[in-house]
This record gives C-alpha cells, structure tokens and sequence, in this order.
C-alpha cells in the first residue's frame, strides 16, 4: 500500500538535507496523482530525493536514463525476435521495456535527463501521461494500473547536449525547480559523505571554494556539492598515503584539482584554464581555520 502523507515527507526529511518544500510539493503532486518534473543543475538532489521518496512512500521506481539512443521502442519493449519465429506474434515473447513496466505495475517511472530524449520518444511518453494508455501494434493495449506517475528531471536546457523541452511536455507535469542548496545545507552534506574530515576546516574550505566556482567570472558552469565530497575524501586518502595532515596545503590543492578541475566549465575567451582557476580559489579561500586571521576572499562562509 503506498501512502503519499506527512509520514513520508519527514521519513524523505531524514534522508535528505534541507529541500523541506520542494519534498512537500513533490509528496503533494504525487498524492494528486500527477506528473512531475524537477528541473535544475546537477548535483542538486534531484534523483536522492525520488529514491527516497520511493522507499518512503513504498512505491516501486523503474529508472530510465535520459539520452539520444532512448528509441520509443528501448522505452516502450518490443517483441523476442528469436522466440517470434517459433512462437509468433504473442503476449509472453514481448519485452517490456521501462514504461510498459512500470505501467502494468503502476510503478514510478523516473526518466533522468528528459531533456536529452529524442522527440519522437517524448511523443510516447506525452500520449502515457495524457491517456495512461498505450496502443502497441501487435501486442494491443496496455492501461496503467492505479499509481503509475512519471516523475521526470533534467538539467537547465543551456547545459551540453540538452534540448527545450517542449510546451506540450510542460502542460502535463506539475515543474518544481531545484537550485543550489545553502551553505550551511551543502556543508551538513559535505559532513554526512566525508566523515570526520567533512566536518573539518578542510571539509569547511572544500565548500567555499566549490560554491565560487559558481560564481566566478570565468566560469560558465561551476562544481555541485560532489565536487567538495569528493575533494574532502580524496585530500584524507592522500594525507594518509603522505603522512601528512589532511589540512597540508599541498594536499588539499592536489586534491581540489583533482576533484573540481573536471567539473567546470570555463567560458570561451577567456583565456583561462581549470586548473589556474581551482588554484586561485583555493588560495582566496582560505579562513581562519587555516591563517588563523580572516582571509577567506568574497565567497561564502560556512
């Protein structure tokens, strides 16, 4: 029995840092048995709180990657080629495929990166949600079973290799946009992912150099709170292979390049390399923790 209630958004609560409202719209929009969409950057959540919200509310999630080889026929199944000879056009040799799954076990079927999907797949996915049916030639119709839902997430359509999703798409969802999380949020988070040092100065420092990648100049997309997990994790693995204290500074540089050099986006022109520009906040964001005086440059202060 699946329960879309105020028990499933403080179960999503625990598992999830802050996102009290967008949980609650999401909850919400479900028990009114629409359609969502959650728009916004990576590394914003989007797929941590579906997953959570499945397992809370006790529903099955049937995952499909978002991308330019999802074909109507990889979405919607398709007939056993080998068993067609033998046995024909029936039933039990159709495959299905993630929408015909979750339709027939009224399922969520959550589509990453639906911006990415072709046209002609977004037109199947348009006629399940509108007519929570589908007609397969051959195999005939298939109704959703009570609970089906597509829940769906995609990147802001200037990120590579995205598409504006069309008016059509947008008149059958219910769109909750998820921005960046607080300071103090991504740093409770960088704490949960990172252990002891996530909730060190240098778990502190990895934050506020990851939110100024955002807002730099040269930057045209800047690192998501994964960059910080990942260089928290990566500078207490290689202070351990060092000897060295996870606050050395040339530890915690190599493992910012390492973790966030990757994930930026440098705009055209500028001139400018990842790496010089990991090193320069690197070096503006240093705090107290580590000067022992307030250097800490105009980023964010966690």
């Amino acid at each position: 029995m699946t329960a879309f209630d105020r028990r499933t958004v403080e179960s999503i609560a625990g598992d999830v840092v802050g996102r009290t409202d967008e949980i609650e719209v999401v909850v919400a929009a479900l028990a009114a048995e629409r359609h969502v969409l959650l728009e916004g950057p990576p590394g914003t959540g989007k797929s941590s709180l579906l997953r959570s919200l499945a397992r809370a509310a006790g529903v099955t999630l049937v995952f499909v990657e978002g991308n330019a080889e999802l074909t109507p026929a990889r979405l919607v199944g398709s007939f056993d080629p080998a068993r067609v000879l033998s046995d024909g056009y029936s039933a039990d040799v159709f495959l299905d495929g993630p929408l015909t799954e979750a339709m027939r076990e009224g399922a969520l079927l959550y589509i990453e990166e639906i911006n990415r999907v072709p046209e002609e797949t977004l037109n199947v996915v348009i006629t399940a949600m509108s007519e929570r049916e589908l007609h397969i030639p051959r195999l005939g119709r298939v109704a959703a079973e009570p609970g089906f839902r597509i829940v769906a997430a995609m990147n802001p359509f200037d990120a590579i290799g995205t598409a504006r999703i069309s008016s059509a798409v947008y008149d059958r969802v219910c769109r909750v946009a998820m921005d960046y999380q607080s300071a103090e949020q991504e740093a409770e988070i960088v704490a949960r992912e990172a252990g002891v040092t996530g909730r060190g100065p240098l778990g502190r420092r990895a934050v506020r150099v990851t939110r100024a990648t955002r807002e730099h100049p040269d930057v045209r997309v800047g690192s998501s709170v994964r960059g910080a997990i990942d260089l928290a994790l990566l500078a207490d693995r290689l202070a351990d292979l060092r000897g060295e204290d996870v606050t050395d500074e040339r530890t915690g540089l190599d493992a910012a390049l390492a973790a966030l050099s990757g994930r930026l986006r440098v705009r055209d022109g500028c001139g400018r390399t990842p790496e010089s520009i990991v090193r320069e906040l690197w070096d503006a964001q240093r705090s107290t923790d580590e000067l022992g005086s307030d250097a800490g440059g105009d980023g964010p202060k966690v």
